[in-house]
């Protein structure tokens, strides 16, 4: 493993689960984007000679998958020109990079999990503009890993789990689209698997993770409402109604079906990772223990 790690979008969800879960004997250099901006090849350079960084993982990116459609040149900086940047600076030092994707990087229209190998096809720019900051880390010539995931959540930030707690105190009813099926990933677990895999030399090119199973955004809503009432979080049930996707119109196309395949990831690690109604579980239980306020 690495002796010094450098953690690009150090604020975001990701990048501060990163950081909790970092092995033993690692220092971590965390930069957000305040502090360090990935498209300035001449800021990049500086830091890793500063502090002597041996390995990069970028789990910054522009992930406002609406705004991307009419605002194409940020989502393109951030998810396609900064990891080629990054990627190229490792590749003339002879570090390594692990660089994090997304499911959107597919159509959906398969209807089975997605291998790393299969044909990509992204619907928008936010997928488009990832796909290509893919390629350009594999391009570079550096020692790189790509990690795709989906349906990242924390009890840092704004997420789906987070949102829907609010609105389920809130509102009587909501309607959750059903037509969309992806699997939810809890960024500590992904967090844990990029450790995993930057401390394997072998470890090189595509893989996936996220949590174990599928569900539709409506299974997911249901499952964070059960488990906010059995904890307390809720003092009430909301009305939960199924919908279609096209009754809840987004300027972006999503992928109907994106659940990853994550057999190879698994086997080179040796573990399955959990469930995602566990890991749901297991997230909102740390979120209590952090933030006791939910309970006041």
């Amino acid at each position: 493993m690495p002796s010094k790690v450098l953690v690009c979008g150090a604020a975001g969800q990701l990048g501060r689960e990163l950081q909790q879960c970092a092995p033993d004997g690692i220092e971590v250099i965390a930069r957000a984007r305040s502090a360090l901006d990935i498209t300035d090849a001449n800021a990049v350079e500086a830091i890793l000679d500063e502090h002597n960084v041996r390995a990069i993982i970028n789990a910054a990116a522009y992930t406002a998958v609406d705004q991307a459609e009419t605002d194409a040149a940020a989502a393109q900086a951030i998810n396609a020109h900064a990891p080629g940047l990054l990627a190229n600076a490792c590749a003339a030092r002879g570090l390594r990079i692990l660089h994090v994707s997304t499911d959107f990087v597919f159509d959906g229209a398969q209807g089975r999990p997605y291998r790393p190998d299969d044909a990509t096809n992204p619907l928008g720019v936010y997928g488009a503009s990832k796909l290509a900051g893919e390629q350009a880390v594999l391009d570079s010539g550096a020692d790189a890993i790509v990690v795709r995931t989906g349906w990242v959540y924390s009890r840092h930030g704004g997420n789906f789990v987070k949102t829907m707690l609010r609105l389920m105190a809130e509102r009587d009813q909501l309607g959750i689209v059903e037509d969309q099926v992806g699997t939810p990933t809890w960024a500590q677990g992904l967090a844990k698997t990029c450790w995993a895999l930057l401390a394997i030399p072998e470890a090189m090119g595509i893989y996936h993770w996220s949590d174990a199973g599928a569900c539709s955004w409506y299974d997911f809503a249901c499952a964070i409402q059960a488990q906010g009432l059995e904890r307390g979080l809720l003092t009430r049930a909301a009305t939960l109604t199924p919908i279609p996707a096209a009754n809840y119109p987004t300027p972006a196309q999503r992928p109907a079906y994106s659940v990853l395949d994550k057999s190879s990831t698994r086997a080179l690690l040796g573990y399955s990772g959990a469930h995602w109604q566990d890991s749901l579980a297991a997230m909102l239980n740390d979120w209590m223990e952090h933030d006791k306020e939910l309970l006041a």
